[in-house]
């Protein structure tokens, strides 16, 4: 499956067939930076990206390769895995891939990469199976994200995620508005607004063949009523939709009625067209009440309207459909022809951005159709990639009994969600809502299995949050009980994610728990005293004493 970079343009997400070399790519990339140094910009967070089509290639394949690589890296502490990746590839884009350039932990997780995952994807990508070729797709990747992404510090090997390896937020919840502002995609190569700012003389040329084009569609009709027949036609040109889209803008209401019946005829293929989707809009900013209520049926019609929201360039439209809506028989269709597809929409790339916001617009009576399915369905939608997100806005937008009814279905399934890559962000979610009540729900269906849970990836995470809340106080000597008295101790305190969960179980215990727990450590501590994990083991020791 495909995994785009979110804000890559579309173009680009669906690039297919073999890719260029990555040795050209990681070229690229390189003279990329150096261009950037002599103009006096920083490296690592220039602005510009080389539009090569082999630096392109490599960089859609890697990125996608470094994102299923994600689940499965083993990083130490410090480090935000897929930042990791990025940083330490970006590293080998500069030319310091050599490991004493390298710090550590960004060398084991690029190698992890590159190993494990990179090098084993040649027939999909067309890479070759070495670990050189690569690390320099990689370099491309990590280079384009960077720049296609300014707002990741690449200072720091910890990123945004906590105090080790951990992230309390999902990682790719980011961007509530769909796959980039849609003022980003004023051409179909996608290069405007990957770089960041351009200079003032491409911005005038461009406003110059933007207003040539629109002079040369004025030329060609005179009044919007000759354009009928033709409208299809003229809507899917970027230059004959901003020509329509001023006409609307100048012309109001007049200009509307003059090509509406056509423009109804054919809605649903303009709200998924890369640039008929910005004259709907237009439509329903500029639209009556009537024909906005027009405008709804007949895509609400069939359920066409799941179809639409689930197209990358219509979820746009149907978002602003939801945006734009102002009756109670306007809200009444759209609930109804999103309701049988809700499902769907949450799970899909474009289609969950819709759902969030309805979240957001209609309002919690009105959105109940979404608390329903994210009810019942809730380990469906809690373990899934874009799922875990919405939930988490379902649970920010919800009246008092939406959002108990939707908790206490998340703590019944707590085990299974805390040991999930997205589910246990839901779980951590709902223990930082500070809520006493749902916090030892979770907390009581976790019992019997902390020490086996802090030594998984995922749920380590969950048991550190559970141990660190306010209050609970029995729940909380409950944790520290089981590791005291559990056979796999010997284990946590070597274990890369166990081992973090001993240490905040002997921060927070204090008096004869406290005790317990450092007597029941005493006799591995020779075995500590070799290893990372152990020595911090030790400083917590010592230091509490």
């Amino acid at each position: 499956p495909q995994l785009p970079h979110p804000g890559l343009p579309p173009p680009l997400n669906g690039l297919t067939g073999a890719s260029p070399p990555p040795q050209a790519a990681a070229a690229a990339a390189l003279q990329q930076q150096q261009q950037l140094a002599a103009a006096g910009m920083n490296p690592l967070l220039g602005g510009a990206i080389a539009q090569s089509p082999e630096y392109v290639a490599a960089y859609t394949a890697a990125y996608q390769a470094a994102l299923m690589s994600q689940p499965n890296m083993l990083p130490g502490p410090g480090v935000n895995p897929q930042l990791a990746a990025l940083q330490a590839a970006q590293a080998a884009a500069l030319g310091s891939y050599a490991p004493p350039a390298m710090p550590n932990l960004q060398q084991q997780v690029l190698a992890a990469a590159v190993q494990q995952h990179l090098a084993g994807m040649q027939a999909p990508y067309n890479y070759p199976g070495n670990a050189a070729a690569a690390a320099a797709a990689a370099a491309a990747a990590a280079a384009a994200a960077a720049a296609n992404a300014g707002r990741m510090h690449l200072g720091a090997p910890g990123g945004p995620g906590g105090p080790h390896h951990r992230e309390s937020m999902h990682p790719f919840d980011r961007d509530e508005g769909g796959r980039g502002d849609h003022k980003q995609r004023g051409s179909k190569s996608g290069k405007e607004g990957r770089g960041g700012p351009r200079r003032g003389n491409d911005r005038d040329k461009d406003a110059n063949n933007h207003d040539e084009g629109i002079a040369h569609f004025s030329a060609r009709f005179q009044n919007l009523e000759d354009v009928a027949g033709q409208l299809m036609s003229i809507a899917q040109d970027q230059n004959g939709c901003r020509f329509l889209q001023r006409k609307f803008d100048e012309g109001g209401a007049s200009a509307i009625a003059a090509v509406f019946t056509e423009l109804l005829e054919h809605v649903t293929e303009l709200m998924m067209d890369p640039f008929g989707n910005y004259l709907v809009q237009k439509l329903l900013d500029r639209c009556s009440e009537e024909q906005r209520l027009d405008v709804l049926k007949h895509v609400c019609e069939n359920g066409r309207i799941v179809d639409v929201a689930l197209n990358t360039h219509g979820t746009r439209a149907v978002q602003k459909l939801i945006e734009t809506l102002t009756s109670r028989e306007q809200r009444a269709l759209v609930i109804s022809a999103l309701g049988p597809g809700v499902v769907s929409l949450i799970k899909d790339l474009n289609g969950n951005h819709v759902v969030q916001r309805c979240l957001q617009r209609l309002g919690p009576d009105d959105s109940q159709f979404v608390y329903d399915a994210a009810k019942a369905h809730c380990v469906e939608i809690a373990t899934h990639r874009h799922g875990c997100c919405v939930l988490q806005r379902c649970i920010d937008f919800a009246t008092p009994t939406q959002k108990a009814e939707l908790v206490g279905e998340i703590a019944k399934h707590a085990l299974a969600l805390s040991q999930d890559a997205f589910g246990n962000y839901v779980v951590q979610y709902v223990l930082e809502l500070g809520q006493t009540e749902s916090s030892r729900a979770i907390m009581n269906m976790l019992v019997g299995n902390y020490a086996e849970l802090s030594m998984q990836k995922f749920s380590s995470n969950v048991v550190e949050k559970c141990l660190k809340l306010g209050g609970l106080d029995a729940e909380r000597q409950i944790i520290v009980q089981e590791l005291v008295a559990s056979s796999l101790l010997p284990r946590l305190l070597q274990d890369s994610y166990g081992n973090y969960v001993v240490q905040s179980a002997l921060a927070i215990s204090n008096g004869p728990l406290h005790q317990d727990l450092v007597d029941a450590i005493k006799p591995f501590l020779p075995s500590l005293r070799g290893t990372p994990h152990g020595k911090r083991i030790l400083q917590k020791i010592n230091g509490k004493v």
